[in-house]
């Protein structure tokens, strides 16, 4: 309270007090955010918002989430977009930060962008990231990415499938690294399972390119488990223009539940990751670090969210399962 109402030219402050913490700001070439905690207990809470998100589905769920609990909460929200998964350009990131934010928050997959969150906190603001680890500074809010892609590839080997095809996202999130581990996990806890893997990026484009190389390998899977709904849709798309049946001659399921699972023939069965819920929860949580006073309050980092399946009519057992032989 007393380094803030030196900040603030504030009265009640004794002259060697006033003068040790004005040394101490310099000694530190500390420069305050002075409009941010001042938004903090002002009727406007400026939060910025920092997305570029190749799915639209996905990005249409989580900035819903957004609106609804910033409107909730009073806050005004400053938007900077990136491109088809890229960053925004840096002096796009200084343009929204110059607007008195009092905290900022990242959309997937710009969480685990170093220079974004480097600006961020050079400009001392306070950050969530959804769908993203925390570094132990940043507020996390996601799901256990690896157990969601164990569960969902449990549920298509006790479908009767022993060939599954599983397609990447992008090689540079978190995200797809775990999903590739709980994928693997579940493989190893069964037998006689044949594997292929191919590279997408989460959009639909990439799907298209994975879905052809792994249906034109010499044993093409029974199942494919793409990373995103957008890519699970793509390897449809790719199917029906192979004249395979969905789900009779390929099972196809895919990860997050977002509208482009129901919008396609047949509905996709995919992993619901909640999405609006994740984005609601992290704009919550930093509302709730900004406008606490106690120097003794520990807010917990990251946050992980339940997933589950959803079964719809993409999934089915292999034919020669189905018919009573072995697969």
């Amino acid at each position: 309270m007393t380094v803030s109402r030196v900040i603030n030219s504030g009265s009640g402050v004794r002259p060697l007090t006033r003068e040790a913490v004005e040394q101490a700001i310099r000694d530190l070439n500390y420069t305050p955010n002075l409009a941010a905690r001042r938004l903090v207990t002002d009727s406007e809470v400026r939060i910025g918002i920092v997305y570029s998100n190749p799915c639209a589905a996905f990005m249409s769920e989580f900035l819903v989430g957004i609106f609804e609990e910033a409107t909730a909460k009073g806050a005004h929200l400053h938007l900077a977009s990136g491109h088809d998964g890229r960053a925004p350009q840096p002096d796009a990131i200084d343009a929204m930060l110059a607007a008195g934010l009092a905290g900022v928050i990242l959309a997937p997959p710009l969480g685990e962008a170093l220079t974004i969150r480097r600006q961020i906190a050079e400009a001392g603001l306070p950050m969530a990231v959804v769908g993203g680890r925390s570094d132990g500074e940043a507020l996390s809010v996601r799901i256990d990415d690896r157990k969601a892609a164990h569960d969902m590839t449990r549920h298509l080997l006790e479908t009767g499938h022993r060939r599954i095809g599983f397609i990447l996202g992008n090689p540079d999130q978190s995200a797809s690294a775990d999903r590739l581990s709980g994928f693997h996990d579940a493989v190893r806890e069964a037998r006689g399972v044949e594997t292929i893997v191919a590279q997408g990026d989460f959009s639909y484009a990439s799907g298209l390119a994975a879905a052809e190389q792994l249906l034109d390998s010499a044993a093409p899977p029974t199942a494919i488990f793409a990373s995103s709904d957008d890519m699970a849709a793509a390897v449809v798309s790719v199917a029906h223009r192979r004249h395979l049946d969905v789900p009779r001659d390929l099972t196809v399921v895919g990860f997050d539940d977002t509208t482009a699972a129901v919008t396609l023939w047949p509905p996709l069965t995919t992993v619901h990751q909640p999405v609006r819920d994740m984005a609601a929860m992290a704009m919550d949580l930093l509302m709730q670090d900004l406008r606490t006073d106690d120097p003794d309050r520990v807010t917990p980092r990251e946050h992980i969210l339940h997933h589950r399946i959803v079964e719809r009519q993409s999934t089915a057992a292999p034919r020669k399962a189905a018919s009573g032989n072995s697969s």
